[in-house]
C-alpha cells in the first residue's frame, strides 16, 4: 500500500501477515566451490521478520534518483527505514527539506548540519535556520532486484 509519493521516494507501510514467508534454506549457500548438502532443511522465512525491528514505527521507500549511488542505494532500491531510531552522524537518512523527501548521509558537526550525497554529481546541502527541515528516519537495510 502507498502511504506517500514524493520526487524522490515513494512510501510503503509494510504489511505483515503471520504464518506467511519465503523459502528459507539454512544450510547457506556456498560462493565458493560447491558443497554437498548433508541435511538439506527448508523453512520459512519472513523478511519483515528479519528486517524490521519495529513494526509500528517502520516504513519502506522506493528510492528514486542517483544521489547515493555510492552507499550502495540505486534508482529503485526498497529502503527499510526506521522512525524510532535516533539520527546520528554518518547515518543514512530520509529526510523532509523544503517540502520534499530526499535520502542523504547525515553529517554533524559542532552543532552544524550537512546531507551529504554518494555521488560527487550532487551538491552537499548545508542545514540553516531558512531551511524547513525534519529527519523523518533511518535507513536500516536496502532490498535490490539483480
Amino acid at each position: 500500500m502507498i502511504v506517500h509519493k514524493s520526487q524522490y521516494l515513494t512510501f510503503y507501510a509494510p504489511e505483515h501477515i503471520d504464518g506467511h514467508g519465503a523459502h528459507f534454506v539454512e544450510t547457506g549457500i556456498s560462493a565458493g566451490f560447491p558443497s554437498v548438502a548433508d541435511e538439506f532443511v527448508e523453512n520459512r522465512l519472513s523478511l519483515d521478520d528479519t528486517l524490521v525491528k519495529n513494526k509500528e514505527t517502520t516504513f519502506y521507500a522506493k528510492v528514486s534518483g542517483q544521489s547515493m549511488v555510492g552507499a550502495g542505494l540505486d534508482d529503485n532500491d526498497l529502503l527499510v527505514i526506521d522512525r524510532s531510531l535516533q539520527p546520528e552522524n554518518n547515518k543514512i537518512a530520509v529526510c523532509f527539506l523544503d517540502g520534499e523527501f530526499t535520502v542523504k548521509r547525515l553529517r554533524v558537526d559542532r552543532g552544524e548540519v550537512w546531507l551529504q550525497p554518494e555521488n560527487p554529481n550532487y551538491p552537499i546541502i548545508k542545514i540553516t535556520d531558512d531551511n524547513d527541515f525534519v529527519i523523518w528516519g533511518i535507513v536500516t537495510n536496502v532490498i535490490k532486484k539483480v
